[in-house]
């Protein structure tokens, strides 16, 4: 049988406040033409369908259309929810659509997904165990316990629970396993907010060795493999969602499989997206604005970094956000101002001067007014005086 792995869709998601439901929908979109071009049997979701427990309706009506064009003619979608995903809220329609060969794990299950495959004959038994929180495990974090032990013992929790929906491997099946953790020795970006406390929420690779031929992982948002005895591979987010991924190339996983056998593998790389890039400009706004004439990278999302001598006006600003859109970032960098601000201590700087510091670099240089100033000042005097107050 044809597998496909994808996952970390987080559909609903925006950066800086920018919506990317018209790049996720050209994702899907793009995901329905693989799927139909490669004669796909069972489509394999990792979690992480949206971003947030509450998604908006926009994104809900997306992964239903998706998973409605998805199982269309025989194909299977088996789909398990993430961290960032409310493990109900995935589960709720699954009586309405697990005819549609459309199969939704919300929470950790006793019983492997077992799917039947038209075009083949054959069946696919999937260990699929969703986020295992500590929450959903029932386990409590012992304050005296230290990171070592935490991570051996989640991790042999998730490893009985592996086996335990393992049990449903046979010989002539096609025996898979997928789950959304952090396994160790996986590569993160900043776009993965984070789910472990210190190294307690990791899962050795040991822990997920119970028979399968592939391992299907979703969480780390970059494509990699495991270095694990059997097969084991994050097939990273379809987007690039952080500027830590900014020249990543995004793909999904295609799989031939035959019970027993060793899977046939290849990466299919994805043109859907805007790119995320970084402008690292030194010539200032003059070299800024030679590479916008020139319509560098005229469709991507931009953290613009740029040297300068003095700071930048509002109006310059407001100029090069109008002239690209696509501009999230711009941090000012000075040359040899550093060197002035570690000779001035910061511990004698006043208060308001720390202020207006922080300000100009979050702003992109630009000056606070003194209202806005004056109103921090007075926020910091209350915060003082509610201080002495709890002192007395």
């Amino acid at each position: 049988m044809r597998i496909l792995h994808t996952g970390d869709w987080h559909l609903g998601r925006t950066l800086e406040g920018r919506s990317r439901l018209p790049e996720q929908e050209q994702f899907l979109d793009e995901l329905v033409a693989i799927s139909e071009e490669e004669q796909v049997d069972v489509i394999l979701m990792a979690g992480d369908v949206y971003d947030s427990v509450n998604p908006p309706a926009a994104a809900e009506s997306l992964f239903y259309d998706a998973a409605a064009r998805l199982s269309e003619k025989g194909r299977q979608l088996v789909v398990i929810a993430g961290n960032h995903d409310q493990p109900e809220r995935i589960a709720a329609v699954a009586p309405l659509v697990s005819r549609r060969g459309i199969s939704l794990v919300g929470l950790p299950a006793a019983e492997a997904v077992k799917v039947q495959v038209p075009r083949t004959g054959e069946i696919a038994s999937i260990a699929a165990l969703p986020y295992p929180s500590e929450s959903r495990l029932s386990e409590l974090l012992a304050g005296e316990s230290d990171e070592a032990e935490l991570r051996l013992a989640y991790s042999a929790k998730v490893g009985r629970l592996m086996k335990q929906l393992a049990g449903a491997f046979r010989a002539d099946t096609v025996n898979l396993a997928m789950s959304h953790i952090y396994v160790l020795g996986g590569l993160e970006s900043d776009s993965e907010r984070p789910i472990q406390v210190g190294g307690a929420y990791t899962v050795d690779p040991s822990a997920l060795e119970v028979g399968a031929q592939y391992t299907a992982l979703g969480h780390l948002h970059r494509p990699q493999a495991v270095k694990a005895a059997s097969m084991m591979r994050y097939s990273g987010s379809p987007l690039a969602y952080s500027f830590s991924e900014a020249g990543q190339a995004k793909s999904v996983m295609l799989l031939d499989i035959v019970p027993g056998g060793q899977p046939q593998t290849s990466e299919l790389y994805l043109t859907s997206g805007k790119p995320l890039v970084r402008w690292g400009c030194r010539g200032g706004l003059e070299e800024v604005q030679r590479w916008l004439d020139e319509g560098r990278d005229a469709n991507a999302f931009i953290d613009l970094e740029i040297s300068l001598t003095e700071a930048m006006s509002m109006g310059e600003i407001q100029a090069l956000r109008k002239a690209h859109e696509g501009i999230i970032h711009i941090r000012p960098v000075y040359p040899g101002r550093d060197q002035e601000e570690q000779a001035f201590s910061r511990a004698g700087m006043p208060v308001d001067e720390l202020f207006r510091r922080f300000y100009q670099r979050q702003s992109g240089g630009a000056e606070p007014e003194t209202e806005l100033v004056e109103l921090f000042m007075s926020l910091v005097a209350e915060d003082e005086q509610q201080d002495s107050e709890e002192v007395e």
